[in-house]
């Protein structure tokens, strides 16, 4: 219960956790209750102890519990409508749900869209269908896609359901399928990519990933599904969730990913530009899990967008 919701910028507010707040990030409790203050200085808060969880010190990764109280010091935001999603935007994704019932959805997220924003970013997925959904009580992304890759998106409508959908990811019982279109001919079946990542931000705040064999553990399945002559279009499966996964695995094995300005082939990348790539061909085209509420199996196939098609056709 929030005992000072509507206190001003100059007051001490004090938030008491329920059960459909619990089990979420304090960072990402946060960012989402002091609507309009910058990622950076909310990180900065929780690193100088201005925010304390039960009068207590915590780190940004500490996960709430019910009955938490937390206290959030005196912080000013930006007005709830400073930034405003346009409605082009809003009707754009919404146009693009692709499953929806109570308790989750799961949308088709176009390329070149954020997830959310920040970092020069003023909106993404989840403010746009907030902004849509203004009488929803919780909308909260079940995992992310890069900017610049395309497709299946899921979102939670409940706590719960949030909850049960994390740790089915971390058991890795939702089933996760990528399309993408790699420089050079493949001339072998089923591979799997076992390179361990490490990664590290810059100060643009532009995250880059490596293989380093001290960093997480990290394993990306490739299947072929058409060799060209100078190109082969791949499905992929992830066992691990790393930033850049794909990407980063893909180059590391000779096989960078059409249009990838940060992991791929400046030279391919140029062809494709002339067969009308103007994107990461990268698409993440289906999800495939049990619904943890109702226990029927769900799958949600995201089609290829025109852009993506017609490059192809080039290859045929």
């Amino acid at each position: 219960m929030d005992r000072n919701a509507g206190a001003e910028a100059g007051k001490v507010r004090s938030v008491e956790i329920g059960t459909e707040q619990a089990g979420q990030r304090i960072d990402n409790f946060l960012i989402r209750y002091l609507k309009g203050v910058p990622r950076s200085r909310i990180y900065r808060m929780v690193r100088r102890g201005e925010v304390r969880v039960n009068r207590g010190r915590i780190r940004p990764t500490y996960r709430l519990r019910t009955g938490d109280h937390i206290r959030i010091p005196p912080v000013r935001s930006a007005s709830r409508h400073s930034t405003t999603v346009p409605d082009s935007s809003v009707d754009q994704l919404e146009s693009r749900v692709l499953y929806e019932d109570q308790r989750m959805l799961v949308l088709n997220k176009p390329a070149t869209v954020a997830v959310h924003g920040g970092s020069g970013i003023s909106f993404g997925v989840i403010e746009a269908l907030r902004a849509s959904r203004p009488q929803a009580p919780f909308l909260e992304l079940v995992h992310r896609l890069d900017r610049d890759t395309s497709g299946c998106l899921l979102l939670a409508k409940r706590r719960s359901q949030l909850r049960a959908l994390h740790e089915m990811f971390r058991a890795g019982t939702i089933t996760k399928r990528y399309t993408t279109l790699v420089r050079g001919r493949w001339t072998e079946g089923k591979r799997t990519v076992t390179a361990a990542l490490s990664k590290n931000q810059l100060k643009s705040g532009e995250r880059l990933a490596h293989v380093d064999p001290d960093g997480k553990p990290a394993s990306t399945r490739f299947y072929p599904l058409s060799v060209y002559d100078n190109a082969s279009l791949m499905e992929i499966g992830l066992d691990t969730g790393r930033t850049h996964q794909i990407r980063v695995h893909a180059a590391h094995i000779g096989f960078p990913i059409a249009g990838d300005e940060k992991y791929g082939d400046p030279v391919f990348n140029r062809e494709l530009r002339r067969r009308g790539l103007r994107r990461l061909f990268l698409h993440a085209v289906s999800l495939q899990f049990q619904d943890p509420h109702s226990g029927c199996r769900i799958r949600v196939d995201a089609p290829l967008d025109d852009q993506l098609q017609k490059v192809l056709q080039t290859f045929v």
